[in-house]
């Protein structure tokens, strides 16, 4: 039976490759998917050596913190491939911990794909190296990537962002709002924390309160929080009572991210995928991050680009703000919400935009991803 070795670090990574094995098992129902994955991976039939959260750490201190357990996971990864050699290997981000272990398969015979590139574009462009020696083959989620790759002498495919493919052009902004009850002329926000407890810690306060400053010019508002799990929520509850914010006209959502924004107006999000699934469902959005001093420091000197959300990175340019670290304060999250909702024009240039990013990303892309991998097993 033909083995495709496949690792993921985090839900992004498993809602990529869980539509990558359902597309490739539908041309190959004989293959075989082994190496760390996540729920919706596992469900699509792939066997999971270890739990896929034992990877999800961020940040630079965190991961300092948890990585003699990442390494020794790596070394266990590693003997079970060298053993058991698959037809090819597919790392799916988690770039820390795939790289290493694609470097050392492919110096041992077995080809490797890893799925989504880094933001080499961004920060550490120094890595190309790394990757060359590491990766047979790239497949690459947005259009301006490839060209950083060939000039480099690495194999790439362009395959879109499935994203795109899975979420309409017109979000359906009345039906959302008629099945969350909410009236037609309300202000709706939606903030989205992130779906990390670490992220929800450093957020939780500055969006309560941003919220309360909100709601003092616009009482006509609604607050939507959709949070994944329980943990979230109890951290994002305890900073409800902290700041007495009992009456905030704020409901939290168990899930429902997606519905959440095609709900809003406007979105306030952590900085990440979530960035990008609200342009394409084209909501304006404030963008928002805050991570421990240290870890911002390190990233901040490695950056190469003005902005850090998707939807600016994918544009070329400032579409939609950034508030982040020191920036990110509940006065300046308030204005400049509120700047952007109340300017009409601003709002519909956002969409605008958003719509071109939509129509660019569209490519079919579990096709495309495939098929790109079925070219190494034949």
């Amino acid at each position: 039976m033909p083995t495709i070795g496949i690792v993921a670090g985090e839900a992004s990574g498993d809602l990529l490759g869980s539509h990558l094995i359902r597309a490739l098992k539908k041309q190959r129902p004989d293959l075989k998917f082994v190496g760390i994955a996540g729920p919706k991976m596992i469900s699509e039939g792939a066997e999971s050596l270890f739990p896929m959260e034992r990877l999800s750490v961020r940040g630079y201190v965190e991961v300092l913190r948890h990585l003699p357990g990442l390494l020794k996971i790596r070394k266990q990864v590693l003997q079970h491939f060298l053993k058991n050699p698959p037809d090819v290997f597919i790392g799916i981000d988690a770039p820390d911990f795939n790289f290493a272990l694609e470097r050392k398969l492919k110096k041992n015979g077995i080809r490797t794909i890893h799925y989504v590139s880094p933001s080499i574009w961004a920060w550490r462009r120094g890595r190309m190296k790394k990757i060359q020696q590491a990766v047979s083959h790239m497949l690459a989620l947005f259009p301006f990537e490839p060209e950083l790759y060939q000039d480099a002498g690495v194999s790439v495919s362009y395959v879109g962002h499935p994203l795109a493919d899975i979420l309409p052009m017109e979000p359906d902004t009345i039906g959302a709002r008629e099945h969350l009850k909410i009236k037609p002329d309300t202000l709706v926000i939606a903030m989205l924390p992130g779906s990390r407890q670490s992220e929800v810690q450093q957020l939780a306060d500055l969006y309560v309160k941003s919220a309360q400053l909100i709601a003092e010019e616009r009482p006509d508002v609604q607050f939507l929080v959709p949070l994944i799990t329980r943990e979230t929520r109890e951290i994002f509850e305890k900073a409800i009572y902290a700041n007495h914010a009992y009456e905030l006209p704020l409901k939290i959502l168990f899930g429902h991210a997606h519905l959440a924004m095609e709900a809003a107006d406007a979105v306030v999000v952590a900085s990440g995928t979530a960035t990008l699934e609200a342009a394409l469902l084209k909501r304006p959005m404030v963008i928002t991050y805050r991570m421990p001093n240290l870890s911002w420091q390190i990233m901040k000197r490695m950056n190469y680009l003005p902005y850090v959300g998707l939807p600016n990175v994918l544009a070329g340019r400032f579409v939609v703000p950034e508030l982040l670290q020191h920036d990110a304060i509940p006065e300046n999250l308030a204005a400049t919400t509120l700047k952007m909702v109340n300017d009409k024009t601003m709002m519909a240039d956002i969409r605008a935009e958003f719509t071109r990013i939509h129509e660019s990303l569209r490519q079919n892309t579990e096709e495309k991803a495939a098929q790109a991998v079925l070219s190494f097993i034949r």
